[in-house]
């Protein structure tokens, strides 16, 4: 059942160097920081099945390490082709290697033209830490801009997109890959019009919706600053949340019986669990608010919205 699951699954490829940081990516959306710290080169590919908005997604996650990476150029069939999306890391700190890092880019390149497939390809310029970008701001601006112009004139594919992404800065990551993925669900307009039309109806400074995979798949800013303040906010809430579950990774009594309100910022936050049938994934809406007074029965009438929604 499972291989069956695969097999329709939309495929989303990681590639790029080794110790670019695919698998430490991949970890910090699950929320596993406690894994990245022991973390051992991927070996050659690991696959996992996922489920976003009702789709289905078959990851795959190349090890780069140059022995792998030549198994993958000699059958290209078995790990490029039908890939939906491709996702191909580059380590921001490691200049001695972005020559090999292109000419690697430019190989995979070649294998989808082979395959006569073009998927969009999401170039993520990983380890742009926080304390980098205090430290250094223009430089890392610097090398982000000419390593960009470096690609687009070495490497011919009209599919090229750009994210600065770290570990350190969960947000980043949510970001990312929110973007890459709600491009492939055609309802993703309507959600963030749904959301839109409740949030200004509660009369909320701002809400995000987002899965257990830490991918926010709907939004809504009354204005830029709101926007900056929860976009921070929501990598905190769903850690705050993972520390309420026991070792069994169960929900404690607390958590479940009531919603979190937390003041951050100057603004009032409310992070609720939503479970549309017993035993189905969670979904967490987040809303800021100017004061503490959160209207329950509107919430419950839109988390009912939201069901149908995704019941269509």
């Amino acid at each position: 059942m499972e291989y069956l699951k695969e097999e329709s699954a939309k495929k989303i490829l990681f590639t790029g160097l080794d110790f670019a940081g695919k698998t430490s990516l991949i970890l910090a959306l699950q929320r596993e920081f406690s894994k990245i710290a022991i973390l051992k080169p991927t070996r050659s590919a690991q696959r996992r099945v996922f489920s976003f908005l009702g789709l289905d997604f078959s990851e795959w996650d190349l090890g780069g390490q140059i022995q792998y990476r030549i198994n993958y150029l000699k059958n290209p069939s078995k790990y490029f082709d039908k890939t939906e999306v491709a996702i191909y890391v580059i380590d921001i700190q490691d200049s001695d290697r972005f020559s090999e890092s292109i000419s690697y880019l430019n190989d995979v390149v070649k294998q989808f033209k082979k395959l006569e497939i073009e998927p969009p390809i999401y170039i993520f310029f990983h380890k742009i830490d926080p304390a980098l970008l205090k430290s250094a701001t223009k430089e890392m601006n610097d090398l982000v801009a000419n390593l960009k112009a470096r690609i687009e004139k070495y490497v011919d594919y009209k599919k090229l997109f750009y994210y600065n992404t770290s570990i350190f800065n969960l947000y980043t990551v949510m970001n990312a890959f929110s973007e890459v993925l709600l491009k492939l669900f055609p309802k993703s307009a309507l959600i963030d019009e749904s959301l839109t039309a409740f949030g200004k109806k509660i009369d909320a400074e701002g809400l995000i919706v987002i899965d257990d995979n830490s991918l926010m798949i709907g939004r809504y800013f009354k204005d830029e600053d709101i926007k900056q303040v929860m976009n921070m906010s929501a990598p905190y809430f769903l850690t705050l949340h993972d520390s309420f579950k026991d070792g069994s990774g169960e929900e404690s009594p607390r958590l479940s019986e009531e919603d979190m309100v937390v003041k951050r910022f100057g603004k009032y936050f409310m992070f609720k669990e939503i479970r549309f049938h017993s035993g189905s994934e969670p979904y967490y809406l987040l809303i800021a608010n100017n004061n503490q007074w959160f209207d329950q029965k509107e919430i419950e009438e839109f988390i009912k919205i939201f069901e149908e929604f995704f019941a269509r």
